[in-house]
């Protein structure tokens, strides 16, 4: 590969990544905060994806089917995606978050799965199983690879700014009493906490940065179908990015993303190099590599590469 190829390669191996950190971060303060089950990131995914997509795409003709947007700039996209996504995460919390461990992850899994079908079978605003096209991507005008460079530069500031948020939310005493919830229910409520709510807003701004990620993937990829939101893709690899990198940690969400994202993307490299024949098995060959990794890291680091530490108290030196 010459150098500009390995270029272009990095270059589209730390963008993606960076995407699925937020959405990462984004499961991190609704798993590793708060302790809830959320299985659902792929509906949240494509409800940013799609929102974005409609808004800032204008009208094309796709499939027979004339899918378009308003032709919005990209960070209003960006931001109506996800406050979309947390108004539908406001309303999906107020039916199931009463439900507690497996029973919230099959209402969620659910949910998501609800939202990707109607999405393949409406055409009018989704265009089915043929998606959306022509979705504008950022500095897509510039010569490459200075346009992919940017694009890279823009989620990892977009990630920074993420994480900077929760990292705040996480040292605040509202995220005190998220980890007080996670770890003894019943004590927060006796403490006087309303554990609902706070269970209820650390559900919609996980998911809103869920909607955040969905909407980044469709512009960065220029094209947006159901198939891009299977769980698979959306969910499965989400959750093994965050126990890879450490639950509770948001760095170790960051690097969850990136290590599991270059696993799977080298893994394209060298099922490349297979026979044909094996085209079918290439998926299953990927997800086996994901999964050994998983067992690894389980084995030898049960938190995580960057396990939870206790935070920094305000005022004060690192809580021991």
């Amino acid at each position: 590969m010459e150098l500009g190829g390995l270029l272009l390669y990095f270059t589209a191996l730390v963008t993606m990544g960076g995407i699925y950190a937020v959405m990462a971060l984004g499961l991190n303060l609704c798993w590793g905060m708060t302790g809830l089950f959320n299985v659902g990131i792929a509906g949240f995914f494509a409800v940013g994806a799609y929102t974005s997509a409609l808004l800032t795409t204008p009208p094309a003709l796709t499939g027979g089917v004339d899918v378009g947007g308003l032709g919005w700039p990209m960070p209003a996209g960006w931001l109506a995606a996800t406050v979309i996504a947390a108004a539908v995460a406001w309303a999906v919390g107020r039916i199931c978050l009463r439900l507690r461990s497996d029973y919230l992850a099959i209402a969620t899994i659910g949910i998501a799965e609800i939202i990707r079908l109607v999405a393949l079978n409406e055409e009018t605003f989704t265009g089915g199983a043929y998606g959306i096209k022509g979705i504008p991507r950022p500095f897509e005008t510039m010569d490459r690879p200075w346009g992919e460079i940017a694009m890279m530069l823009l989620i990892g500031l977009i990630v920074f700014a993420v994480y900077l948020f929760l990292q705040r939310a996480r040292n605040s005493p509202w995220g005190r009493v998220m980890r007080a919830i996670r770890d003894n229910e019943t004590a927060a409520a006796a403490m006087g906490k309303d554990v609902e709510a706070f269970r209820l807003q650390a559900f919609i701004i996980g998911s809103a940065f869920m909607g955040l990620g969905g909407a980044l993937t469709a512009h960065y990829l220029k094209v947006f179908h159901p198939e891009a939101s299977e769980p698979l893709y959306a969910t499965f690899l989400v959750w093994v990015m965050l126990i890879v990198g450490g639950s509770g940690n948001n760095r170790g969400a960051i690097l969850g993303a990136v290590l599991v994202w270059l696993l799977w993307t080298a893994s394209e490299l060298i099922t490349g190099a297979l026979p044909p024949e094996w085209g079918v098995k290439i998926a299953y060959l990927k997800m086996f590599l994901v999964g050994l990794l998983l067992v690894v890291v389980l084995q030898w680091f049960p938190a995580g590469l960057l396990p939870e530490r206790p935070p920094k108290l305000a005022g004060g030196p690192t809580a021991k």
